[in-house]
Formats: structure tokens, C-alpha cells, sequence
């Protein structure tokens, strides 16, 4: 059966929300913002598939939940008329010397995630895997199953492609879910914090990310580097452009970022490859991501309304396997 469905919200969940029930539905966007969707926590993000990592903070079932999403984005990225960068060549984590406790408590923190493991590195096993890497670190961990995506490409090829589809997309329309019950058979809300005023308890964690132009550096797959204070993630996208980020700011302040964590984090990257010296600042952005109290995504049901809320710093890691339990409940 097909039915008339709105999708409010087009970030991320937006998105793979249009994409999956598109194929089998009348599905009508909805969003607040415009086509551009500069103020979406999926622009801003660097799109790493990091469930081992992620573990270290997660719960072990939201890591899991992690690898099946991961197993999900090469049929989803198969749907879209343009090609878009996915890699699982896995994540490399290092660290200074001074900071090799870090590197070690993080790895005692690593969960169980089936058959996947993290893998102890020489000095000489670093070298291998990033070859300009050599002799900057002599100690490090192999994440092997995980990956990343173009975040940027995403969004724009996924647009291009529901446009073809004749998915009809209202921009600047800040819509209560409740408006539209009546003229539609489901609503799918992806408002993220747009729907704070409706889940009361939803707040935003900041993100900082630079995205950069580094001719002069080839790091082939993410790499993590340990430090107390700014945990640092370089996330290699095609054309030699890096995603720069740390972790998150407790903070709901979507203004600029400040120049204390822009030094940081440009300090940072440079003592992992002195190639980012010569790297042009392509642009600095910054994010509020929707977050619950216990930091664990939500779908809900009621009604005729399926809300998809809460992804915290998992976006990319989980929102397909969220998606798909959400149309799951379409019957």
C-alpha cells in the first residue's frame, strides 16, 4: 500500500528517511531552513562509522547498533545518482609519548563488538598503515571495522536524487507535526532540536569542526590522536580536504567558534603530520547536536507521528539502523 507521508526535518535522518520511503511512497519534506541546510548537525559533522571508538562512551548495544548502520551505507549511497566517498579502511588512534596513558586507557575501555577487535601497534605497524606517519609516533591501536563518509557529498547528491524522484519539498516552513495529520497518512519527525518545544528534554552538544585543504598531506583512512584535554579526530575526505574536530562541548552556544579551540585544534593537527602547516582553512563551522539526558537515541511512536530524536554524537554511526526501525512501523 502507498501511502501520503511528510518528512519533517532534512538533515541527516531527514534525509535517509525521504530516500528509503520514497521508493514505495508519496513523501512530502518539510524544513524550517532552507535547501542548503546550513545549520544541520549532518553538514557540520566529519561522518565518521567509528563504532569501536565510540564504544569507549557508548553502551555496547548502540555500538552494535553502530555496525549494522555501517553495513547499511553502501546500499543506501547505491540509491544516489551521484557518486559519494564511503571508506572502511578502519581508524588509526595514536599518541604522543607524554600522553601514552590516554592511549592506554582508551584502549582498556574498548567494548566487545563480535568478532571485532582492536589491534596493538609498533611504531613500525604505524608506518605501515600511514607511511607519513613514520617515526612521528611508536605507539598506536587499529580499529579495522571502521569508516567514514563525504557528509557533504551526502547531502548533496541525496537532494539531487529525491528531486528526480518528484519528492516535493517545502523550504522556510517551520511546521508543528500536528498541522499536517490530517493531509497526511504518517508524519516522520527528523526535526532534531526543532522539536525541542515538543521533547522538553532534548538539549544541544556543541561540535567545532575545520575543514581544510592539505595538498602536501596523504593520510588514507581517520586518525585519532590521544590527548587529555582535546581528543583530536583528522578525517581525510577526496581532493586532500581533512575534517578537523575533538570531542563535544557541553554547551547549547551555536555561535562561531572561539579562537582558544580553533589554536587547539590546528596546534594539535600539526603535531601529527607538519604537512597541515601549508593547509589552506577552507572553512570553520560549528554545531548543536540533539541530545537526551542518557545521550541514547529515540524512536517514537504516536499515532500517525514517528519521531527520530536524540542521535548525539552518533549521527552517521547510527541513523540508518534508527531509520529503518522507524518505517519499520509503517503498516
Amino acid at each position: 500500500m502507498s501511502y501520503n507521508i511528510a518528512v519533517v526535518g532534512f538533515g541527516l535522518t531527514g534525509r535517509l528517511a525521504a530516500l528509503e520511503l520514497s521508493l514505495a511512497h508519496n513523501v512530502t519534506v518539510y524544513e524550517a531552513d532552507d535547501a542548503q541546510a546550513l545549520n544541520s548537525a549532518g553538514r557540520v559533522a566529519a561522518a565518521m562509522l567509528a563504532p569501536l571508538a565510540e564504544s569507549v562512551l557508548c553502551e555496547q548495544d548502540l555500538a552494535l547498533m553502530g555496525l549494522d548502520s555501517i553495513s547499511r551505507w553502501p546500499g543506501i549511497l547505491a540509491q544516489l545518482d551521484d557518486t559519494v566517498f564511503f571508506q572502511q579502511q578502519g581508524t588509526l588512534v595514536v599518541a604522543h609519548q607524554q600522553d601514552r596513558g590516554d592511549l592506554q586507557s582508551f584502549t582498556e575501555r574498548l567494548k566487545p563488538l563480535a568478532n571485532h577487535h582492536a589491534q596493538q601497534l609498533s611504531g613500525a605497524h604505524i608506518s605501515e598503515l600511514e607511511p607519513e606517519l613514520s617515526g612521528r609516533f611508536n605507539q598506536g591501536v587499529y580499529l579495522p571495522c571502521e569508516g567514514q563518509i563525504d557528509n557533504q557529498a551526502f547531502y548533496q547528491a541525496s537532494f539531487k536524487t529525491l528531486k528526480a524522484r518528484g519528492v516535493k519539498f517545502n523550504f522556510g516552513e517551520n511546521i508543528n507535526c500536528q498541522q499536517l495529520q490530517q493531509s497526511h497518512d504518517y508524519i516522520i519527525d527528523c526535526r532534531g532540536l526543532g522539536a525541542k518545544s515538543a521533547q522538553c528534554k532534548l538539549r544541544g552538544v556543541r561540535g567545532e569542526v575545520i575543514r581544510l585543504h592539505a595538498p602536501e598531506v596523504n593520510l588514507t583512512r581517520p586518525v585519532r590522536l590521544m590527548h587529555p584535554r582535546y581528543p583530536l579526530y583528522i578525517a581525510p575526505k577526496p581532493n586532500h580536504e581533512y575534517v578537523v574536530g575533538a570531542t563535544e562541548i557541553e554547551s547549547q552556544d551555536n555561535g562561531p567558534a572561539t579562537v582558544r579551540s580553533t589554536l587547539e585544534l590546528l596546534s594539535a593537527v600539526y603535531t601529527v603530520h607538519s604537512g597541515f602547516a601549508e593547509a589552506r582553512i577552507i572553512n570553520i563551522q560549528t554545531g548543536l547536536r540533539p541530545a537526551f539526558s542518557d545521550n541514547r537515541p529515540q524512536v517514537k511512536h504516536q499515532g500517525n507521528v514517528i519521531s527520530i530524536n536524540g542521535l548525539y554524537r552518533h549521527g552517521y554511526l547510527l541513523a540508518p539502523s534508527l531509520v529503518a526501525e522507524a518505517v519499520s512501523l509503517i503498516k
